[in-house]
């Protein structure tokens, strides 16, 4: 089975045109101030301009209110909501019935105790994303540069499509997908040169891992 891959964070026409060329899935656009990933929303209607329909558009949102994701979906062809905060599962719901959009829940994952809460979002979301869980002085709940203990996920299987992110870089992706039998990788700062600056070459590293394996 071919493993699909998501790359997060892209701001710039160059590493939009990087990932497509080189055979992405998924490619992220964050709507999160604090990050050094975030995007205006003329600028992600920009770069959206740019994915083909045959590429999903993730939008990345943490805790948003309805007015941010209505403007966002105003402009942006979102074809997946990411939530990737402390979004209660009746928000995940609230959210999923007002937009008609798919949507994904990302779960922080330190222990195998962390993994309690998949079962509580899997009935009612389209996607999972398993993440690392950031360190305590962590500002972002993601794109830390951090994996969590991929043994925790062997011999795990889910009733819906799941990703896995938390420190994915084209050296350790095909290590990643042996070990946790990922569906979809998605990375993000295991592809940047500096942060918010993705790297067209590790762009296209990353897929041709991910690709190659």
């Amino acid at each position: 089975m071919t493993t699909e891959a998501k790359i997060c964070g892209l701001k710039t026409p160059e590493t939009i045109h990087a990932a497509v060329q080189a055979g992405v899935d998924h490619i992220g656009l964050v709507f999160f101030p604090k990050s050094p990933r975030n995007v205006s929303i003329e600028e992600a209607a920009m770069l959206a301009s740019r994915i083909p329909s045959n590429v999903n558009i993730v939008g990345l949102f943490v805790e948003p209110d309805d007015q941010l994701i209505d403007r966002v979906l105003e402009a942006v062809p979102l074809d997946i909501i990411q939530l990737h905060g402390k979004e209660p599962v009746e928000r995940v719901v609230q959210i999923k019935q007002r937009t008609g959009r798919q949507v994904m829940k990302a779960i922080g994952i330190r222990e195998e105790e962390d993994l309690k809460a998949v079962s509580q979002y899997e009935p009612v979301v389209d996607w999972l994303l398993l993440d690392a869980k950031p360190p305590k002085d962590a500002t972002l709940p993601g794109g830390n540069a951090i994996a969590f203990d991929w043994t925790l996920l062997e011999g795990k299987s889910f009733s819906k499509p799941w990703m896995l992110a938390g420190g994915l870089t084209p050296d350790n992706v095909q290590t990643a997908i042996r070990m946790t039998k990922a569906p979809c990788v998605d990375a993000s700062s295991g592809l940047e040169d500096a942060p918010g600056e993705k790297s067209p070459h590790k762009i296209r590293e990353f897929m041709k891992a991910v690709r190659s394996f």
